[in-house]
């Protein structure tokens, strides 16, 4: 019988799960055997997977699975640790030259186990099957104006926290930005028409903010873009790849522009592919901007677990999305399964032997 085991999330503030009870529900009624470890801080009570038939399994249990359970889980592992025998559905951000994927994929091909990597479940066209982007899009834009409000009143970003709803975040935030008594911001949305755009357009919209309208066709020259230097804020929403121009040069930190806030919500500045070359880390939670110019102050937002900001509506919508692809966990070696599995193998492929032999 085909076993899922949801772990507990390891990151502080991780509050999102890729499944609800729903869900369990309707894996069981095809024969999935759903396992959940219990979690203080997950947004779905772990009583109510209980109700719903999973097998409670003690928090951090998961190392001790049986050797055929899928882990799945959102955000990355325990850093130290050491061979993972077990298949892990998971955002891995290992393919892109990560220097922590890197250690992960050791990990996995030292121990024999795999990643399933929730980037890359894929329909036939390339296209995801299903994605936290919206919630990223709608926290990351937020959270930008908020760093932009503190500018405003002379201060950087203090430190931020979930929002028990949208309807709270954003009463939370036009309070902020009419404490300013500022005109709004002028923004640009780099990828304005996929999820990530929808999100951060959906709160700019709502908050009064004029938006331009950026997606392909207006980046397809490959630069440079002083247009963006001439808005206020600027918000990226493009997953970064081969080809892919860079947005914000390291010279844009210079005076002369208008940019003020940088809401890098791709977020990945460890990647070769990096757009914004002005920061080299992600923000946190309680340091959510990085300050890389004071005059006049520019802020970056890099954090990389947006959409917890919103840990409810954003796994809802997510474990939506996700849960016909988990009905296909008995095929791994088909559709989005299969091809996510020949993703993980090319990479292993490409780091060498084990260490008793080559490279490590």
């Amino acid at each position: 019988m085909t076993h899922l085991w949801v772990r507990a999330e390891s990151r502080d503030n991780e509050r999102r799960v890729g499944l609800t009870p729903d869900g369990v529900r309707s894996l069981s009624a095809r024969g999935i055997r759903v396992t959940v470890e219990n979690s203080p801080h997950r947004i779905i009570p772990t009583a109510d997977y209980a109700a719903a038939g999973a097998r409670i399994a003690p928090q951090d249990s998961w190392p001790d699975a049986p050797p055929d359970a899928i882990i799945f889980g959102l955000k990355e592992l325990p850093a130290q640790g050491g061979p993972l025998i077990h298949r892990h559905v998971m955002f891995g951000h290992a393919f892109k030259g990560q220097p922590g994927g890197q250690a992960l994929l050791r990990r996995l091909r030292d121990g024999g186990g795999a990643l399933y990597d929730l980037e890359y479940l894929t329909d036939a066209d390339g296209r995801r099957l299903a994605a936290f982007g919206y919630w990223a899009g709608f926290a990351g834009a937020a959270v930008a104006l908020k760093a932009w409000a503190a500018q405003r009143l002379g201060g950087v970003c203090g430190p931020v926290q979930d929002w028990a709803s949208q309807r709270a975040m954003t009463d939370t935030l036009r309070a902020e930005l009419d404490a300013t008594g500022a005109a709004r911001p002028h923004a640009l949305i780099i990828g304005a028409l996929g999820r990530v755009g929808s999100g951060a357009l959906a709160l700019l919209t709502q908050m009064g903010v004029p938006v331009t309208k950026w997606d392909m066709a207006e980046t397809a020259s490959g630069g440079p873009f002083p247009e963006i230097l001439a808005h206020e804020v600027f918000i990226n929403c493009i997953l970064a790849g081969p080809g892919t121009p860079v947005f914000v040069p390291p010279e844009a930190t210079a005076p002369g522009r208008a940019l003020s806030v940088i809401g890098d919500v791709a977020c990945d500045p460890e990647s070769d592919f990096n757009p914004i070359r002005v920061y080299d880390r992600v923000t946190d939670w309680a340091n959510p901007v990085l300050r890389v110019a004071t005059q006049p102050p520019l802020d970056v937002m890099a954090i990389d677990n947006l959409p917890s900001l919103l840990p409810y509506e954003s796994s809802v919508d997510y474990a939506g999305q996700l849960l016909p692809v988990l009905h296909g966990l008995d095929r791994l070696d088909q559709g989005a399964w299969g091809r996510a599995k020949a993703l993980f193998d090319r990479h292993i492929a490409r780091i060498g032997e084990p260490r008793d032999g080559g490279t490590p």
